[in-house]
């Protein structure tokens, strides 16, 4: 076990709350950089890490305004999957999901990566048939997927309300048995960790400004910390990049919606792993804790604002009990809200920015904490490569322009019932 022997722990665990040493280092930030990332979330925190790693660029700086994990790393219901069926799309999650299955080793950080399995409910036989040539495209790109049947589905999940003359009856569900969930504020731990030991500069506390420009290019940035250089600027601040791109004179086509979800009071083990409702946008698991963690659809209204309101309550929690009756029984502790960047395709944008020295990390939608992996890695490789990878390729900024849109809605196998 290494330093971390027994009587090591047996220390750790009677010290109590002191002498607690820093996970990552809190450097003052240097004038310049080969790059800089602006965010300290999971995606700006893993393309750090990986540009260390894989590419060998360790002059780098993440600059974070507020905390490491106060943004939408730390404000998500943590799923993790790749059932996607475009081309676009299935092999970048299923890339992630390799990445998922070993970062725990890779990041000596224990992420608590989950594999219990995340089942979509089919409520008519429209629906169910979709889900099978989903599940079909899924094992074509090499992803595991399971159609289910009714009994299936009960066997699996027996809190679901399944009466045959109920609104939304249960005709089976997809299933892909390798996702799950992962513990969102370690991954933001682990990845900030990892690449400050490999030489990474993260910096809490440094708002970006403005830029700084040499001609129409892009060499630095502004801050409250004072103006710091870089050959290199790459933005992952998921909903404020239209805030800071919007200082560039370049408008994004992506549009900001507050995100909410909730947990309750915990509860014993009645949610196997995540459960999505077919007929409406509700999503539903279980935390270690006991509390059962669920969310649904966005505001429909543009926002900045990280918290939600009264009629999102409403529209979520009877989505959720439509399917699981049980949970009336529970009280809620407390909800919380995300800023997402929804594209107009549903899609990412993992690109060489249109300005030179810029690079986009944008449009996550619904979809990224789970994506936190697989986006790091390609946008560490656009970054160093000045060139988009195999697996982001069709992530590109030009593609709305071209028409090549990848329309998957950003929510993967949640289509509503008709």
């Amino acid at each position: 076990m290494g330093k971390y022997n027994a009587l090591n722990i047996a220390w750790q665990a009677l010290r109590g709350n002191k002498n607690w040493q820093r996970a990552w280092r809190d450097p003052q930030p240097k004038s310049h950089y080969d790059v800089i990332i602006i965010g300290g979330g999971g995606h700006g925190l893993a393309t750090a890490y990986y540009l260390a790693k894989v590419h060998g660029i360790t002059n780098v700086a993440v600059l974070e305004k507020s905390w490491i994990g106060g943004g939408n790393v730390g404000r998500n219901t943590t799923i993790v999957r790749s059932n996607y069926m475009l081309d676009g799309n299935a092999p970048f999650y299923e890339m992630g999901m390799d990445l998922w299955r070993t970062m725990a080793l890779d990041l000596n950080y224990n992420a608590m990566f989950s594999p219990r399995g995340v089942m979509n409910l089919a409520h008519s036989k429209a629906q169910y048939d979709a889900f099978a040539r989903r599940g079909n495209s899924m094992c074509l790109n090499g992803i595991d997927a399971v159609i289910l049947s009714r009994d299936e589905v009960l066997e699996r999940e027996p809190a679901l309300r399944a009466a045959d003359q109920e609104r939304f009856p249960i005709f089976g569900g997809l299933l892909q048995p390798e996702a799950g969930n992962a513990r969102h504020d370690a991954v933001a731990w682990g990845y900030a960790r990892a690449a400050d030991q490999l030489g990474v500069d993260i910096i809490q506390n440094c708002e970006v400004l403005d830029f700084i420009k040499q001609g129409e290019e892009i060499v630095g940035v502004k801050t409250n910390r004072g103006d710091i250089r870089a050959d290199k600027v790459g933005l992952a601040v998921a909903g404020n990049s239209s805030r800071l791109t919007s200082k560039l004179g370049l408008r994004l086509p992506i549009e900001s919606h507050v995100l909410q979800a909730f947990v309750t009071e915990p509860y014993k083990p009645v949610v196997n792993g995540v459960v999505t409702f077919g007929a409406g946008h509700f999503y539903v698991s279980q935390s270690d804790k006991g509390g059962l963690v669920f969310g649904g659809d966005i505001d429909g209204y543009n926002t900045y604002a990280q918290r939600g309101n009264l009629p999102v309550f409403e529209d979520v929690i009877s989505s959720g009990l439509s399917i699981m009756p049980g949970l009336s029984r529970l009280k809620l502790l407390r909800n919380w809200g995300g800023i997402m960047d929804m594209s107009m395709d549903g899609s990412p944008i993992i690109d060489v920015g249109p300005i030179d020295g810029l690079y986009l990390n944008t449009g996550w939608c619904y979809g990224g904490f789970k994506a936190t992996p697989a986006s790091g890695w390609c946008f560490a490789h656009t970054i160093a490569n000045d060139k988009a990878h195999a697996l982001n390729e069709a992530y590109t900024l030009d593609r709305f322009a071209k028409g090549y849109t990848i329309d998957e809605k950003g929510a993967g196998p949640y289509p509503k019932a008709h």
